[in-house]
């Protein structure tokens, strides 16, 4: 038996004399658990260092003789020392693994240390199930990061950089996320009905279960995309273990032994699996700031990646119907699955006119919208009244919101009067008197076999009257058509140079599509008063007005510019009326005969 050892433990030298001991021989297999102990994040980084080598070194050739996990501890019945032996230090072995994952996500860790016991973790997970990869393991440290209630966005990082550019770890990432979504859905419908039960109509909010979903979110958008798959070549199917294990398994080689092939097979299952944990995670209570992130990003990083992106459509039109700054977000991700892979949805015109409102000027993703907009109004088939609900709509907001906004909204009607030339009847109406006269060119909807005296009792033909219905949220109940774009006439006299400038573009004829051409919104669509303000001196101008004062000028305005109107200080005109009450108190002809006496 090996001398008893006396020393301190909890010291640079103690642990390697601990450690060199258990390495030389089984005798000194007591120094196991003494070593299992100093692998936490309550001790000093360096002493948890030293423990992970000598552990690492003693698992590592061990690992293929152990029995599984799922076999039973110990069998006391069994007489077999090796056997006992065997199982005993398995049961370290999945202690350790837990002491890993403790120390990886404890907030007390520095970054050094996460990194060195990330690499341990995954040699385990590389070499520990016979050289196949170890997804129990794996499975292990993916569950002790959804669950951590620190900040888990650091080891999520060193995830992502070291190992999701393989495949297999990839994969097996997706098939985890899936099982821990479902999972929670299960949790959340539970906790429903038992709210239901009590008489609460809606589920309590639980502050750890959005947690979870915000951390189950983490790692999934940092899962690389599969764009390396579309054309298969050695390092896009890159492997963690050296042998696939279950992608291997279901595969199929014996068919179509050729490397594209196998490619092709594991793109197949690696967007099953991708579409299973998507779906599984977009079914949970998102938080609101992960649900508008992923509204953002779910057009570019996940849409083209499914099997089938027709499986998002009642998500994203559940979120459109929502208004406001969700169904801004949520205009990318449909317009794809509209324009791109078939998706018919009756009420989209209604819900996007709808948005048309003077904050939609001041949201933070502005830009993709209109760009969106102008994208989805580019349809030659589009009715002539909704088109021309759409410029009305538009023209009506150019008389509230800032001049950038009216900038991107005189672009966006300039396309729609080109691109339906049935509408251009908005830029000009006459009287009913001459309606006869320029009816063949205005192209109205009232028929031309109306008489002269019935036409001029018309509501659209009364002067001084606009029947256009700026309340109502139906395009086809708005009126149109029976308007006419009044308010370009008047954005000519804008304050802004740039925008009664930009206006005058309008006052071509823009049914004649070979002399003009679409502006592009995108130059316009991300504006702001710096931007405006900007170009505006930068722009060169040739004649340069000038003013010439006797004075210095006090007041941006004076008083005889607008009578009536006073345009000082409200500093300077308190100064006057205490003034002029000091006098008043002082100098007026009673006080003087009281103060003369009789």
């Amino acid at each position: 038996m090996a001398p008893k050892l006396k020393m301190k433990v909890c010291s640079l030298s103690g642990v390697k004399t601990l450690g060199l001991q258990l390495l030389s021989s089984r005798d000194y297999i007591n120094n196991l658990p003494r070593l299992l102990s100093i692998v936490s994040p309550t001790y000093p980084p360096n002493l948890v260092l030293e423990c992970l080598l000598f552990l690492q070194s003693f698992f590592l050739p061990l690992l293929p003789d152990l029995p599984s996990s799922s076999s039973s501890p110990l069998d006391i019945s069994s007489h077999d020392p090796q056997l006992i032996y065997r199982a005993w230090v398995r049961l370290k072995f999945d202690d350790f693994i837990k002491s890993l994952i403790d120390v990886f996500v404890s907030p007390q860790s520095d970054e050094t240390l996460k990194e060195v016991v990330l690499d341990a973790i995954m040699e385990f997970v590389k070499v520990a199930n016979g050289g196949k990869f170890s997804s129990s393991i794996y499975h292990k440290l993916l569950h002790s990061i959804v669950h951590s209630s620190d900040a888990v966005l650091l080891g999520v990082e060193l995830l992502s950089s070291k190992y999701f550019r393989y495949m297999d770890v990839r994969y097996f990432t997706y098939i985890s996320l899936g099982r821990f979504a479902r999972t929670l859905e299960g949790k959340v419908i539970s906790d429903f009905k038992m709210a239901k039960e009590d008489g609460i109509n809606e589920s309590p909010l639980n502050p750890s279960l959005d947690h979870v979903i915000c951390n189950l979110y983490c790692i999934i958008s940092h899962v690389f995309p599969l764009e390396s798959l579309e054309k298969p070549s050695r390092p896009s199917i890159e492997m963690w273990s050296e042998s696939a294990g279950v992608l291997s398994r279901e595969c199929d080689h014996e068919h179509h032994p050729e490397e594209v092939t196998s490619a092709d097979a594991i793109a197949k299952k690696m967007k099953s699996k991708l579409t299973k944990a998507w779906i599984s995670y977009l079914r949970l209570p998102l938080p609101l700031d992960v649900y508008k992130e992923v509204l953002v990003n779910l057009h570019q990083a996940v849409i083209p990646h499914l099997t089938k992106p027709n499986m998002l459509c009642d998500f994203l039109t559940r979120s459109f119907d929502v208004g406001g700054v969700i169904s801004v977000m949520a205009l990318s991700g449909l317009h794809v699955l509209m324009t791109q892979h078939g998706l018919d949805y009756p009420n989209f015109y209604e819900k996007l006119y709808a948005l048309l409102v003077p904050s939609i000027f001041m949201a933070k993703h502005r830009a993709k919208f209109f760009q969106l907009l102008d994208s989805c109004l580019k349809s030659p088939l589009l009715p002539a009244y909704l088109a021309a609900s759409f410029v009305k709509k538009l023209s009506r907001l150019l008389l509230s919101v800032s001049p950038s906004g009216a900038l991107v909204i005189i672009a966006l009607i300039h396309n729609l009067l080109r691109r339906h030339p049935s509408i251009n009847c908005l830029v000009h109406r006459e009287d009913g008197d001459e309606e006869g006269k320029d009816e063949s060119k205005t192209n109205t909807v009232i028929s031309d076999k109306i008489d002269d005296s019935k036409t001029s009792a018309m509501p659209c033909q009364k002067s001084g009257i606009d029947h256009f219905n700026n309340g109502e949220t139906n395009p086809k109940k708005s009126m149109a058509m029976s308007s006419s774009l009044w308010e370009m006439d008047t954005i000519l006299q804008h304050y802004c140079p740039p925008v009664s400038r930009f206006a005058l573009s309008l006052g071509t004829d823009l049914t004649v599509r070979a002399r003009t051409s679409e502006m592009k919104v995108e130059d316009y669509s991300s504006g702001s008063y710096a931007t405006v303000f900007g170009e505006e001196i930068r722009r060169r101008v040739k004649q340069v007005p000038l003013a010439f004062y006797k004075a210095t000028p006090s007041s941006l305005f004076s008083e005889t510019d607008s009578a009536g109107w006073n345009f000082k200080l409200e500093a300077e005109i308190a100064q006057e009326i205490n003034e002029r009450d000091i006098s008043e108190h002082f100098y007026s002809p009673a006080k003087r005969q009281r103060k003369d006496g009789p």
